[in-house]
C-alpha cells in the first residue's frame, strides 16, 4: 500500500463513498478482531465488539484528522475502549484470553511440543498476573506483531515506556515461571 492510498480513502470514505468504507473495513478488521479476541473472554463478544469497534469509526469518520498516526492506531484506541466497557459492564477484571491458536510468537510450535500441559497453564496464568498495561504491550508485540513505535502509538505512551512495560511484564512473568517451577 502506498502512504497516501490510505489517507485517500479515508478521505472518500468521509464522503460516504461505500468502496472506500468496505476497502477500510476489510484492510483491519482481521487484525483488530485478533486484538480484541485475545482481550475478551469468548469469540462472540469479539465479533460484537469488533462490529461495534467499525460502527463507531464510522460515525466519528468525518472527525478523524490525519496527523501521521496510522488510521489502525485510531481503530485499536477505539477498540481498547470498547474492551474496557466490556468488562466493565460484564463487572469482571480483563485479562488475557488465550486459545492454543492465540500462542504468543516467543512460544514457537517447536517448543509448544517441549511445554506440557501444566506449563501452559502456567504461563497463561502468568500473563493472566501482569497488569492490564503489560498484557497490552505483550499482546501487541508478541500476538499482534506490531512494532514498539506502533505500539507506543496506539497506547499514546512514549517507545521508552513501551519498552519498559514490556521488559517489566516479561520479567514478571519470568519470575511467576520460575517461583512456580521451584515449588
Amino acid at each position: 500500500m502506498r502512504p497516501g492510498d490510505e489517507s485517500r480513502l479515508i478521505e472518500q470514505a468521509k464522503r460516504h463513498d461505500p468502496d472506500a468504507v468496505s476497502e477500510l473495513y476489510n484492510r483491519h478488521v482481521d487484525q483488530i478482531y485478533q486484538y480484541v479476541r485475545s482481550r475478551t473472554d469468548d469469540a462472540a463478544s469479539a465479533e460484537d465488539i469488533t462490529a461495534d469497534v467499525f460502527l463507531r469509526a464510522l460515525e466519528s469518520l468525518a472527525a478523524f484528522a490525519d496527523r501521521g498516526v496510522p488510521f489502525v492506531a485510531w481503530l485499536y484506541r477505539i477498540a481498547q475502549a470498547r474492551v474496557i466497557d466490556h468488562w466493565r459492564h460484564t463487572r469482571r477484571r480483563a485479562t488475557v484470553a488465550f486459545d492454543d491458536h492465540d500462542l504468543p510468537e516467543w512460544l514457537a510450535a517447536e517448543d509448544v511440543a517441549t511445554i506440557d500441559v501444566l506449563q501452559y497453564g502456567q504461563v497463561l496464568a502468568g500473563l493472566q498476573q501482569l497488569t492490564e498495561e503489560q498484557q497490552q504491550v505483550i499482546n501487541l508485540k508478541f500476538m499482534q506483531g506490531l512494532s514498539n513505535a506502533e505500539i507506543a502509538r496506539i497506547m499514546d505512551k512514549t517507545e521508552g515506556a513501551v519498552k519498559a512495560l514490556q521488559r517489566r511484564g516479561l520479567e514478571t512473568l519470568a519470575r511467576l515461571l520460575n517461583d512456580t517451577k521451584s515449588h
